[in-house]
């Protein structure tokens, strides 16, 4: 289980996170809302060691890892996924994988990945640059998976990919949940966030402002929508 507190983060002189709780069992899926500039990639960055929490605890499974250096927060089982993927373009499928790789992967070794991601099998030994964005995004999952995470950190996966490719990142956010990871989503794409998600989360300005499943969310949807979501 990941668990954030009344976590603080600050860019500079900059207040951006204020008193952010929530929380993602193991094998759950919790989505984060919000317009541009509310915190959300923030969020994950702190969780990760990349953004300094000032206040407050991010605890995985009960361990308190509040302000690790990002390697430590990795090799606890934590992986980022960051927005616009951020593979090595000159390095191949197979080295972008291998490259994440500490140890040999015991939960997802290379050919279970494959498995899950058919499509990046025929183009291992194609460069970084030569994927489609939804293989490259699919890729930087797949890089994420082979340290063996328990906790997956997914920013903005949709952004710029096809529906028909969406269809099938919401049918690996799922699969991956089923197999006991837990995934933090932060998502633009309501359609998406909502379809996978057993939680909801809607931040505005640093905070967390709603917080519900996602029949309660349809629900407010339009209250929501029209509050939080619409500029």
């Amino acid at each position: 289980m990941l668990k954030l507190d009344g976590v603080n983060a600050y860019y500079g002189a900059s207040h951006v996170l204020q008193g952010v709780s929530l929380e993602v069992p193991t094998g759950g899926v919790a989505s984060v809302l919000g317009r541009n500039g509310v915190g959300k990639t923030t969020t994950l960055r702190t969780i990760m060691g990349l953004a300094t929490a000032r206040g407050g605890r991010v605890e995985l499974d009960g361990r308190d890892i509040t302000g690790w250096s990002p390697h430590l927060v990795a090799r606890a089982g934590v992986a980022y996924v960051p927005e616009g993927r951020q593979i090595f373009p000159a390095l191949t499928a197979l080295e972008n994988i291998r490259v994440a790789e500490r140890k040999p992967a015991t939960r997802w070794p290379l050919p279970r990945i494959l498995e899950l991601f058919p499509t990046l099998a025929p183009r291992l030994r194609n460069q970084g640059r030569q994927l489609s964005g939804g293989e490259q995004q699919m890729l930087a999952i797949a890089r994420a998976l082979v340290a063996d995470p328990s906790v997956v950190l997914l920013d903005e996966p949709s952004q710029g990919l096809a529906p028909l490719v969406v269809r099938e990142l919401a049918s690996v956010i799922r699969t991956l949940a089923a197999q006991g990871v837990a995934i933090l989503l932060v998502e633009q794409n309501l359609k998406l966030a909502t379809l996978v998600a057993d939680r909801i989360f809607v931040m505005l300005k640093g905070r967390v402002v709603y917080d519900g499943a996602p029949e309660r969310f349809h629900a407010d949807e339009a209250d929501i929508r029209r509050r939080y979501l619409t500029v």
